[in-house]
C-alpha cells in the first residue's frame, strides 16, 4: 500500500464543520481532493458559519453544507439517505461537533442533571447516533473512516467540567468498541487535543492561553491546523491503525 493515501474521489462528512477545528480539517481535505460535505445547525449564524467555511474549501463548488439536529437520530439516518443518493458513497466521517460550558469541578451542585444530560446527548450520543446511521455507508466503501474529536481531559480528569470529561472519555471507550464491531471494513479512531486556541470554552482568554503554554513541554497551547493535520494523516498515513486515540496536545499530559 502506497503512502499518502489519496483522497482523490472520497467523500468526507464533517459533522459540526463549521466549527474552528471541523472548518480547519475540511479546508485541508478539499485540499486533497476530497468532496466535503459539513453539516451545521439550522440557526441563522450557524448558516453563516457554514458558508464562510465552505468557501474557504478548494474547489468550493463541490462541496456542501446541511442544516442538522445531530440529536435527532431521525435526522441523521434521513442526511445518510441524502447523501447517498446524492453523492453515492461516504468513505470518511469526523465527529468534531461539542458542547460545553465551564464549571469548578468542586461546584457539584452547579452541575445540574440537566446540563449533563445535554452534555452527554451532544458529545457522546450524537456522536455514536451519526456513526450508526452512517455504518452501512461506510461499510459499503471497503476503506472507511471514522475519525471522533475526543479531549485529554477523558484521562486527566481536568476540563471544562466533569461531564464533559466523562464524556469524552466515553468517546474513548466507543471508538475501541466499535474498531473492532466495524472492522475489516472501516477504520475508528480518535484525536485527542489538549488546550487548543479556538472559542469552544468561553471565559478563556490570552493570560489562561498562557499560563497552559508555559507548562507544556512544547512550550504553546494547539492551533486548529494541528489537529485538522492529525485527522488528515488518520485518513493518508496510518491505514494499518484502528482503536486507538492520537494525543495532539504538545506534551500537555505529560
Amino acid at each position: 500500500m502506497a503512502y499518502p493515501r489519496s483522497l482523490v474521489g472520497k467523500t468526507v462528512l464533517l459533522i459540526g464543520g463549521n466549527g474552528a477545528i471541523g472548518a480547519a480539517t475540511g479546508r485541508l481535505f478539499a485540499e486533497a481532493g476530497a468532496t466535503v460535505l459539513i453539516t451545521h445547525t439550522p440557526s441563522e449564524q450557524s448558516v453563516l458559519s457554514a458558508d464562510a467555511a465552505l468557501s474557504s474549501f478548494a474547489n468550493a463548488e463541490r462541496h456542501a453544507r446541511y442544516a442538522v439536529d445531530i440529536t435527532d437520530s431521525s435526522a441523521l439516518s434521513g442526511l445518510a439517505s441524502t447523501i447517498e443518493q446524492k453523492f453515492g458513497r461516504l468513505d470518511i466521517l469526523v465527529n468534531a461537533a461539542g458542547f460545553t460550558k465551564p464549571i469548578a469541578h468542586r461546584h457539584l451542585d452547579a452541575l445540574t442533571d440537566e446540563l449533563i444530560d445535554e452534555i452527554f446527548k451532544v458529545n457522546w450520543r450524537s456522536q455514536f447516533a451519526a456513526i450508526r446511521a452512517f455504518a452501512p455507508l461506510l461499510k459499503k466503501s471497503g476503506d472507511g473512516l471514522v475519525v471522533s474529536i475526543s479531549s485529554i481531559a477523558a484521562f486527566t480528569g481536568i476540563g471544562s467540567n466533569i461531564a464533559y470529561c466523562a464524556a469524552k472519555a466515553g468517546i474513548d471507550v466507543m471508538t475501541k468498541a466499535l474498531a473492532r464491531v466495524l472492522a475489516p471494513e472501516v477504520r475508528v479512531l480518535a484525536v485527542s487535543p489538549g488546550v487548543v486556541d479556538t472559542q469552544f470554552v468561553s471565559g478563556r482568554d490570552s493570560g489562561f492561553n498562557e499560563k497552559v503554554a508555559a507548562s507544556t513541554p512544547l512550550a504553546r497551547i494547539g492551533e486548529v491546523d494541528d489537529i485538522a493535520a492529525a485527522i488528515l494523516a488518520c485518513a493518508t498515513l496510518l491505514g494499518f491503525s484502528t482503536g486507538h486515540i492520537i494525543q495532539v496536545d504538545g506534551g500537555r499530559a505529560l
